[in-house]
């Protein structure tokens, strides 16, 4: 189909008097081309075109399903949609999605910079999912942001309290290889139990011990400013939208194995949209600039979990049932430590019993002296035997004729 220029030059010259050979030659068309544009009643109009089908079009009832669900992350889709057999470009799924997205304004904000070592942000994000028996479960995850180079930790845990708190900041420090000089977060109450608007806040005394330990300093934001610690804001969301979504978990351990491997793949290596550089890239200079991580002995105290001896000589953690060697008494505190393979039970710095770790709910312990010491049916100790002694019988002694005499009848 020719351009409309050309059409009309093509009417001027033939109605100058030019010839279809002269036409042809000008305008660098055929001269049938020439004739069939003559000889049409009107000016030939363009046939629309077959349209050719996409490598999208299977997979575009699922994407319209997961944007209605609030799903919109280019990443996450191409991800599941690879895992569906999608052989597509990112930028035709992203054309796609592009129209159906929500509109997010941006507040304005004002940004601070950091130096390499001096602040990570740390915050809480809720997640929630459906069991196999239909019922809906909620995890917390633990986000931590190194400011400098946006390295990011994330791990999954069950309970958002300050023993837990704790032991992921001490799986953070790991992970990135040393300790930030100052933390920054929100005033939850694992952190400041009250903040008044003169003096000193009134910390946790259990955090506070532990980041003195540690050698970091806590620092708060200014109260209803959640943006104050925007990069781990944002980081929370970074793995709510991009990892959440697509993770498929048979148990915690499974989950949190995908988060890191997640983690190690994807947000190391991206290339940082405010940075412009990739998080591990900046991570590998910043590690110099991190205070080194405390001996083992003065970090250990803090991965322990308390925990009381049922009646059975049981210590119940994660929904499983660990046992101790007898002597034990119920209601006793000892500790738990839980490791990749193993739980480890402690009381003080006396290492009480080992056990493989449970790898699904209700799974039973049992240690080969639990009940050494007790009867059945019976939760006090089996009495010690011991000696009984019995008491001297004086007994008067008399002559045999003496008996004789008794036993003689008298005659009738």
């Amino acid at each position: 189909m020719l351009r409309g220029g050309i059409v009309k030059t093509l009417y001027e010259l033939h109605g100058a008097g030019h010839s279809i050979r002269a036409m042809a030659r000008e305008l660098g068309i055929a001269r049938n081309t020439v004739r069939k544009y003559l000889r049409a009643p009107g000016v030939p109009q363009p046939t629309r075109r077959p349209r050719r089908p996409s490598k999208l079009d299977p997979y575009k009832e699922y994407i319209l399903q997961r944007l209605n669900e609030g799903v919109d992350h280019g990443m996450v889709l191409v991800r599941e949609l690879r895992a569906r057999g999608y052989t597509g470009s990112v930028s035709l799924l992203r054309a796609f999605v592009h129209p159906h997205r929500r509109r997010r304004v941006p507040a304005a904000t004002r940004r601070f910079e950091t130096a390499p070592g001096e602040q990570a942000q740390v915050d809480w994000g809720e997640v929630l999912y459906t069991t196999p028996t239909g019922r809906t479960a909620r995890l917390w995850v633990f986000v931590m942001v190194l400011s400098w180079s946006r390295a990011l930790y994330v791990e999954f845990v069950p309970r958002a309290d300050v023993a837990t708190f704790i032991r992921c900041h001490l799986h953070a420090f790991e992970a990135f290889g040393g300790i930030p000089r100052r933390c920054l977060y929100d005033n939850a109450k694992i952190v400041v139990l009250d903040r008044p608007a003169e003096g000193e806040p009134v910390w946790n005394a259990r955090f506070l011990d532990f980041a003195l330990r540690m050698g970091f300093t806590i620092q708060l934001c200014h109260p209803y400013r959640a943006q104050t610690k925007g990069r781990v804001e944002s980081g929370v969301k970074y793995v709510k939208r991009n990892f959440w979504p697509s993770a498929r978990f048979t148990d915690l351990a499974d989950l949190n194995r995908q988060a890191q491997a997640w983690v190690a793949s994807e947000a190391q290596v991206r290339i940082h949209g405010t940075t412009h550089e990739r998080p591990c890239d900046r991570l590998a200079q910043e590690r110099a600039h991190l205070q080194d991580l405390p001996p083992v002995e003065r970090r250990v105290v803090f991965l322990r979990e308390p925990r009381k001896i049922g009646r059975d000589g049981y210590v119940q953690w994660e929904r499983a049932w660990y046992g101790l060697p007898w002597p034990w008494k119920p209601g006793q505190t000892v500790e738990v430590w839980a490791q990749d393979d193993r739980v480890e039970i402690w009381a003080g710095d006396q290492r009480l019993a080992v056990h493989p770790r449970a790898l699904r709910p209700g799974q039973r312990f049992t240690h080969p002296r639990q009940w050494e010491g007790l009867e059945a049916g019976d939760a006090r100790p089996a009495p010690t035997p011991h000696a009984v002694q019995i008491p001297t019988v004086e007994v008067a002694q008399r002559p045999l004729a003496a008996y004789d005499a008794l036993l003689e009848v008298p005659s009738a």
